[in-house]
């Protein structure tokens, strides 16, 4: 004879359970309007159309329910059935997504094996407690040695890249990459071109790279749900990554697309426009995502975020607010990107906030040396080409004019070439020496 446990009467209960359907009263640009469900804001519902399509609740009101699709409305009209799927987006973590390729909601599209047997969380996380967070005082490497030496990184830091279009954010990222000391990298392509990520994937990352990574892809034709949802999905990945106790990298590109596609729902869902045309929502929405990295007791996520800054301007608004949010940003410069200097990392205006906390004495010593013979040429750098400097004018500027080669070459790293953090310091202290 059957015992009917707690459990397996409640699962009787849920089979025999009607399904409630509601409808579609409205479609609009970006967003539907949903009548006769019940649901929570954040939850997702499935419209039955020709194709069925999930939208994901973001409005409640005595008019209905005001849901984002996360995919195609091709085919949709007013009257459609819908249900609620019963709670918000979730998706599967684990191992097993070690070398994946995903697209913004968690589902491969690598052709690879499926994902159903892992373990499903939901997507929104709560960052940690602001005193449980351990401090930061352990450098991790890179494998840049622009960066490791003059913006040095620790682990559980965030730090924004910032330049404008076409200087070498992707490419700087993908060195990351392949030359960091993390357990594991998570990438999130986000508002991509479609042509840039196999390219990304297959010869920037490459097998090496891609076999400790995770990738998540929402290019820029994806509704902007799903792009927005790609920061938070990579983010949620790395986040159990860091309570299995791991040290993870999440690098983000780019998080200026990121608040675009917050941008296009605010307005859709009515929002009134503030800075540049970014509604409020956008300025809620960057700490909620940038806190989520960092330490905790478990682990540290390392964060990594490029800001398309908009006509190389760094003061345009999701720059300032990344800066004032992030602990530390790097600086490319069109200048030396045009000049073949690659990476094209202006290291006198980049900054790192955890410097004194995870670098020697020594080390930084060296650094400053660095840094002050970089300053002293660029401010007789005119006068050089004129022919108008008097050597000995600054002891400063000629030590930077008789080791200009070398510092280049320090400075310069092919795409292929990765350089120990124990290394770079060395080879700093050689050069300063």
């Amino acid at each position: 004879m059957t015992t009917f446990t707690p459990e397996l009467r409640q699962r009787a209960h849920e089979a025999v359970r009607p399904v409630r359907l509601g409808r579609v009263a409205e479609l609009m640009a970006l967003h539907l309007r949903v009548v006769g469900v019940s649901a929570a804001v954040g939850d997702l519902v499935e419209v039955r159309g020709p194709v069925p399509v999930l939208a994901e609740v973001a409005a409640s009101g005595a008019a209905g329910l005001v849901c984002l699709p996360l995919g195609d409305t091709s085919g949709l009209r007013v009257g459609d059935p819908v249900h609620h799927t019963g709670g918000p987006l979730r998706i599967g973590v684990g191992e097993a997504l070690r070398g994946r390729v995903l697209d913004g909601l968690g589902r491969p599209v690598d052709g690879g094996p499926s994902l159903a047997g892992l373990e499903r969380v939901v997507v929104d996380h709560p960052a940690p407690a602001a005193l449980s967070r351990p401090r930061i005082d352990h450098q991790v490497g890179l494998g840049v040695r622009a960066l490791d030496a003059l913006t040095p990184c620790g682990r559980g830091q965030r730090i924004g890249i910032m330049a404008g279009s076409g200087v070498g954010k992707s490419s700087l990222l993908s060195m990351v990459a392949r030359g960091t000391e993390a357990e594991i990298s998570v990438i999130a392509l986000v508002g991509e071109r479609g042509r840039e990520v196999r390219e990304f994937i297959e010869n920037d990352l490459g097998p090496e790279g891609l076999a400790h990574s995770v990738v998540v892809v929402a290019t820029s034709d994806a509704p902007p749900v799903e792009r927005l949802r790609a920061a938070f999905v990579a983010t949620r990945i790395a986040e159990w990554f860091r309570e299995s106790g791991r040290h993870v990298v999440l690098m983000m590109d780019s998080l200026t697309r990121v608040a675009m596609a917050q941008r296009e729902i605010g307005l859709s869902a009515g929002e009134p426009p503030a800075t540049r045309g970014y509604p409020p929502s956008v300025f809620a929405l960057l700490p909620r995502l940038l806190e989520r990295a960092g330490t905790s007791p478990e682990g540290s996520i390392t964060g990594l975020y490029t800001v398309l800054v908009e006509g190389d301007d760094l003061h345009d608004p999701i720059g300032d607010t990344a800066r004032s949010i992030l602990d530390g940003h790097v600086v490319l410069s069109r200048r030396l990107a045009t000049a073949g200097h690659f990476p094209s990392i202006d290291v006198l205006e980049s900054i790192s906030r955890v410097t004194s906390a995870v670098t020697t004495p020594e080390q930084r010593a060296a650094a400053v040396r660095l840094r002050r013979m970089l300053a002293a040429h660029r401010s007789v750098r005119e006068l050089v080409e004129i022919g108008a400097y008097v050597p000995g004018a600054d002891a400063d500027a000629d030590a930077a004019l008789s080791l200009l080669p070398q510092i280049d070459a320090f400075l310069q790293q092919s795409m292929d070439e990765t350089t120990p953090v124990a290394e770079t310091w060395q080879r700093l202290r050689e050069l300063v020496a």
